[in-house]
């Protein structure tokens, strides 16, 4: 039996870049043999072991074939007479399927080394069409390694993939797990970009998609396009060290613009509202989890109040931050702060321009935050209709003080 390091390691290794975690292939060996030894199996599906010091994963070297629609329609054979070779074929792009030997010797049947040294994603072969997550698996790659390229013969398959509709059969939780870690990537806005010249993003986000082509105002937004603009955001979310929730927000934030009547344009009077709706709708077709979704409904909501929080009165600014929730959820309050500076930002030429509404917000939050509430209703101890109204009142005059001595 002979064990392989395989995949991202040595892609990463070869890049100069940290290796995160090892993933190793076994030739010549059953699931006997590797109990044998020590190995801790796991999964179901196919033989992956554990090894018994480092708990790295060993699996043994397998082929598969495509038995039903999908990306989990597939049947593993698994068997000690199974090559390296034959495995790392079932893989999606050649910079992902070559393997080191345990004396350093590197395994490239592939080009996976030619493809780095060219910045190119490249499948592997014409089984690469089998599973419709491996378009978005090269998108994600695409915001991780944002000088790489997809080969244009790459590139027409996934177009076929999506013609044929083997998107369609993508499981909801898939889709968002990958879309995740996309947005966590340093360019999210490549993994989109990819998404959209295959035609991906139609299908799996139609309401994102609808963007591009709808202007904006220039005085506003330079960059004018609508698609363009949101790219921008979340790409400035991301050069800040934005949380998951905050990058997904900043995609969803201007959903109803793509809504907007033609005749309007570039004018988008209430789209916040029409945001809310279908970030509402998206966040319930993919299972997003809770925190996105919700700020991300926060977000398409309150954004366009937030950018003109110099402009509020007091009791507006209250009742803003009373609307948030931001008293019991003040860092979620603090995220949505984050996700309308990348709305902001996210302009051409505005990449650099301070935000000053987070500060005014963060400020009348800490005012808002310092009313003794308890006090207050204790002194309305036998008129408990008053404490709501009194305690408000106290928060207005926190946050008007705050303005009088800006």
């Amino acid at each position: 039996m002979r064990a392989y390091v395989v995949g991202g390691a040595v892609r990463d290794r070869l890049l100069g870049l940290p290796v995160q975690d090892r993933d190793h292939v076994v030739v010549g060996a059953t699931p006997a043999d590797m109990l044998a030894r020590g190995f801790r199996p796991v999964g179901k599906d196919f033989p992956v072991f554990l090894h018994p010091a480092t708990n790295e994963e060993y699996a043994l070297a397998r082929t598969e074939r495509k038995t039903a629609p999908g990306y989990a329609g597939f049947a593993f054979h698994a068997a000690p007479e199974v090559t390296l070779e034959e495995d790392l074929a079932r893989r999606d792009l050649t910079i992902n399927a070559m393997a080191e030997s345990e004396d350093g010797t590197l395994v490239d049947p592939y080009g996976g080394r030619r493809d780095l040294a060219a910045r190119v994603f490249r499948h592997v072969g014409p089984a690469f069409v089998e599973d419709p997550v491996r378009i978005l698996r090269v998108a994600r790659f695409a915001a991780r390694f944002a000088e790489f390229t997809v080969a244009p013969e790459t590139r027409a398959l996934m177009q076929a993939m999506v013609d044929n509709g083997e998107v369609d059969a993508l499981v909801p939780e898939r889709v968002w797990q990958e879309l995740a870690r996309g947005l966590m990537e340093a360019v999210p806005s490549r993994m989109f970009a990819v998404l959209r010249e295959c035609g991906a993003l139609a299908r799996l986000l139609p309401e994102l998609d609808r963007l591009w082509g709808v202007p904006q105002r220039a005085d506003y937004h330079p960059e004018i396009d609508t698609g363009v603009h949101v790219m921008l955001v979340i790409d400035a979310a991301a050069r800040a060290g934005g949380a998951l929730p905050v990058r997904f927000a900043a995609l969803l934030h201007d959903l109803g613009k793509g809504t907007t009547p033609a005749a309007e344009w570039p004018r988008h009077i209430a789209h916040e509202q029409r945001s809310v709706k279908l970030a509402e709708a998206v966040c319930a077709r993919l299972k997003v989890p809770a925190d996105c979704r919700d700020l991300a409904v926060l977000a398409a909501r309150y954004h366009g109040d937030i950018h003109r929080a110099a402009e509020l009165r007091a009791d507006t600014v209250v009742r803003l931050i009373e609307r948030c929730d931001a008293l019991r959820r003040p860092q979620r309050f603090l995220q949505l702060l984050d996700a309308c500076a990348a709305d902001f930002n996210g302009r051409l030429g505005w990449a650099d321009r301070p935000y000053a509404p987070a500060a005014i917000l963060r400020q009348a939050l800490a005012a808002v935050q310092a009313v003794p509430a308890g006090d207050i209703a204790r002194a309305c101890a036998d008129a408990p209709e008053l404490i709501r109204e009194r305690i408000h009142a106290a928060r207005v005059a926190a946050v008007a003080a705050l303005k009088t001595a800006g």
